[in-house]
């Protein structure tokens, strides 16, 4: 059942990539004639043609992050595997895909700005400045969550410290040797890609475990974790894209390939039993299916934060337009067959209410471990490896969204010069460093992990972000005088779902952390919203009178 399942949705995404892409490429008239920002605007340090398989290799690893791993376990285990793949197939082709596309291709035609700029542009000032601050919010989460996510796993599994520390070394050789060295590209590639999997087997045999680790805050190793994290945000963040992310993302995407590839053979030959069931049920501890799910599963379906990605690192190092299906549309897919994995690793699961106390993060593990198993690879190698690639899935992130922070802080106070980069990164990570080095604790008094009290807010911040993208892309395509339907379908029903779970998350927590950026981001949403409006009813006006 399982088999049948992975290839209904492989089946669903080729057709989708195959028949819907190729109507977005009409749709958008893509023309390979337009001069695209990275070489219009070239400046060796942000705006540099790459390759389209480095491109893929960066966008995808920048995306998929932890969400379409973590969302859908946590999804499937509250509300059943089936409505969270449905979900997540329909969400991937129609919603996703369309989101990430449109993002990517309208950051190309305005020069790579952001969409926040194109909200300047075609509705109002004050929308352009209500969006970035939505969006550096929604950064900070990211970036709160994913650091706290990957200092577990680093705790969790010390070999996988060791391969990602290695790693990040690799990608600076990789980068100096076809950018400075100039050894030719292909050879780079076949070293450094056999590196990165000898490393990777080696670090399973020289493990930084926590004992290691020196425990200066709580006496807890993690939060050592998190303060070298940082460290590696702020530095990645302000060195040329062609010296770490460009080639940390290149190599990455091997690697998260390679995962991914590994998991599907493993679901089609492992004959493995379904045990868990198909609805749990239509209202959990989650709260309600709708609208939990469709701000659960926020990566998986459809991510705002791929809107940053794509207008903020993507746009500014595509090479030519008809590369916009494959990066934008591609990518998307290909996180869903990541999420549809996620998701089997919980099929497979007996029934349990301890389930939901067990991290997504050692579900992951241990279905990755089964299903590499299959291919004669040790369970416990095959754990190290797929909490490896939910590392470089993270780590790559973690990164791309510090560097988009920087982007967005520098946008709104007009920072310019030298320095200005540093200062705006150091800006943007001091709320994640209070979140991830502070003690939090849950109404019972237990110790419990940042991500936890962020995710909810975090997942419906990431929603909204990607219904209030499509909302700016819907009003440039009418501006334009083109059909948006295809834009606003997906955008009013993500505006409603994702304000339907604020208004949840304000009753719940109330006065507290979650409930009053619940209550910030509501209404902030709902000023865009109305800025929106306004500009369109304008419009008409003017066109009435003229």
């Amino acid at each position: 059942m399982i088999t049948i399942i992975a290839f209904i949705g492989l089946f669903c995404f080729l057709s989708g990539y195959i028949l819907y892409g190729r109507y977005l490429d009409r749709k958008y008239d893509i023309d390979d004639g337009n001069l695209t920002p990275s070489h219009a605007m070239y400046d060796g340090a942000d705006y540099v043609p790459a390759r389209p398989s480095v491109l893929l290799g960066h966008h995808f690893s920048s995306i998929a992050g932890a969400g379409p791993i973590v969302g859908p376990i946590v999804a499937g285990i509250a509300f059943g595997w089936l409505p969270t793949l449905v979900w997540i197939i329909l969400g991937c082709i129609f919603f996703g895909g369309v989101h990430d596309f449109s993002s990517l291709i309208a950051s190309v035609r305005h020069k790579g700005f952001s969409i926040a700029e194109i909200a300047n542009q075609y509705i109002t000032k004050r929308a352009c400045l209500l969006f970035l601050a939505f969006i550096w919010l929604a950064l900070v989460y990211v970036i709160t969550v994913f650091t706290d996510l990957t200092s577990a796993t680093f705790v969790a599994d010390g070999g996988v410290a060791t391969s990602s520390i290695v790693y990040i070394g690799l990608a600076v050789c990789f980068g100096l040797s076809v950018y400075r060295a100039k050894i030719p590209f292909w050879l780079s590639s076949v070293i450094f890609i056999s590196l990165v999997f000898f490393f990777l087997w080696l670090g399973h045999l020289y493990p930084i475990n926590k004992e290691y680790v020196p425990a200066f805050i709580s006496n807890d190793p993690a939060k050592t974790w998190n303060i070298v994290l940082l460290v590696y945000c702020f530095i990645a963040s302000v060195t040329p894209v062609w010296i770490l992310l460009q080639p940390r993302d290149y190599l990455s995407s091997f690697l998260l390939y390679a995962s991914v590839i590994s998991g599907f053979i493993g679901i089609m030959l492992g004959g493995m039993k379904m045990e868990y069931p198909a609805i749990v049920g239509f209202t959990t501890n989650l709260g309600p299916l709708f609208p939990i799910l469709f701000v659960t599963v926020a990566c998986g379906a459809i991510s705002g934060f791929h809107s940053m990605v794509a207008s903020g690192t993507s746009s500014k190092q595509l090479d030519k337009e008809s590369n916009t299906r494959m990066i934008g549309y591609g990518a998307m897919l290909i996180e869903g067959v990541v999420a549809i994995i996620a998701l089997a690793t919980v099929m497979i699961l007996p029934f349990s209410a301890e389930l939901a106390k067990i991290q997504p993060i050692q579900i992951y593990g241990e279905g990755m471990g089964r299903f590499v198993s299959v291919l004669g690879i040790k369970s416990e190698h095959g754990i190290s490896f797929g909490l490896l690639a939910l590392s470089t899935f993270i780590l790559t992130t973690l990164d791309t969204a510090t560097r988009l922070g920087r982007y967005v802080f520098q946008e709104v106070f007009n920072m310019k010069g030298r320095g200005a980069r540093f200062l705006a990164t150091f800006a943007t990570l001091v709320l994640p460093a209070i979140f991830v080095l502070i003690s939090f604790r849950d109404a019972e008094g237990n110790p419990i992990s940042a991500w936890k009290i962020i995710w909810p807010v975090f997942g419906a911040t990431n929603q909204l972000l990607a219904g209030l993208t499509l909302l700016v892309i819907s009003v440039w395509l009418k501006k334009k005088g083109k059909n948006n339907l295809f834009a606003v379908i997906p955008m009013c029903f993500m505006i409603a779902m994702t304000l339907w779970a604020l208004t949840l998350l304000i009753l719940k927590f109330k006065i507290s952390i979650v409930g009053g950026i619940a209550f910030m981001l509501f209404i902030l949403a709902i000023l865009l919203v109305i800025e929106a409006i306004a500009s369109l009813r304008q419009e008409k006006v003017a066109i009435r009178q003229m």
